[in-house]
């Protein structure tokens, strides 16, 4: 870069952070319409360190369920693709600085909201048992669904939770609560997603995360379907210890999969593995709308 190119200032890295914040959030626009609305319902000091966990970690979803493949990438370049991601996202933890920007961006919310590799070690190590050859059938039992669970969509919960508790002051009784509730919220989501997302991950992924056989029947659907209203009950519990500007988001969230789960519960399990079950834009809103209602009359922490 000439002389009369470079930024002028010290503030090189600012600029640089605030690059990697904009493509962080254009990953959620571009694969989540209804996460990147309940982005937008947190308080300021929260929303761009959420969109920076989803950016990273739907990155490495995407190298797993796919993206990796169709470009043309073995079963061994799949993994190398994926160590890779990993052991870059763990030095830009350490050192806060990444050249790729959204990894830079999550580096930076790690370090201030206090994620470590506790949390996203495990969330990689499940990314890991998704790469699969396209004609092995990967089935799960029910400790390798619990470990996958918790390590794809519990420790992303928890890692949000840390962002909305930093500064803020709990009893022990309190944040085992908010603990609790963050991972069954995250666990809700997962199997919700799992019900719903049937067709795609037996026939094109070979997975069945729900049965070690592959598929469900209507009586295994309504047991899923009763699992994730009591996982959704006792994340209900937490959203009032958590800090008023994160509440809305979170209720939003939640009331967003306990509609998708009621759809769910109407639908025969065979259509399920025929389309997938989704919740029209004008209910969403009206949803968000109810969160931040409730919200708003509710006393602050």
């Amino acid at each position: 870069m000439s002389a009369a190119a470079a930024p002028a200032g010290g503030d090189s890295l600012g600029r640089f952070s605030r690059a990697a914040d904009t493509a962080s959030t254009d990953v959620i626009r571009t694969y989540s319409t209804s996460f990147g609305l309940a982005t937008r319902l947190l308080g300021g000091r929260h929303r761009q360190h959420v969109r920076n966990i989803y950016a990273m970690v739907r990155i490495a979803d995407e190298i797993v369920d796919g993206v990796a493949a169709q470009a043309g990438l073995d079963i061994s370049a799949q993994t190398e693709a994926l160590a890779s991601y990993v052991a870059e996202t763990h030095r830009s933890m350490r050192t806060g600085y990444s050249t790729d920007l959204v990894l830079h961006a999550f580096a930076r919310t790690a370090r201030e909201c206090g994620i470590g590799e506790d949390l996203t070690q495990p969330f990689f190590d499940s990314m890991s048992a998704d790469i699969t050859s396209a004609t092995d059938f990967a089935a799960f039992d029910a400790q390798a669904h619990e470990r996958y669970v918790y390590g794809s969509a519990e420790v992303v919960g928890l890692m949000c939770l840390r962002v909305f508790l930093r500064g803020a002051i709990r009893t022990d009784d309190e944040h085992a609560t908010l603990v609790h509730g963050a991972r069954k919220l995250g666990a809700a989501f997962q199997n919700v997603n799992f019900l719903r997302d049937l067709a795609d991950d037996t026939d094109r992924l070979q997975r069945g995360y729900l049965a070690e056989s592959g598929r469900i029947s209507d009586a295994d659907r309504d047991e899923w379907v009763r699992r994730i209203d009591a996982q959704l009950d006792d994340a209900r519990l937490s959203i009032p210890l958590l800090p008023k500007d994160a509440r809305a988001a979170v209720r939003s969230a939640l009331a967003l999969f306990e509609a998708l789960n009621r759809r769910v519960a109407r639908t025969p399990a065979n259509e399920l593995y025929r389309r997938r079950v989704r919740v029209p834009d004008p209910l969403k809103a009206l949803l968000a709308a109810r969160a931040v209602v409730v919200t708003a009359v509710e006393r602050d922490r």
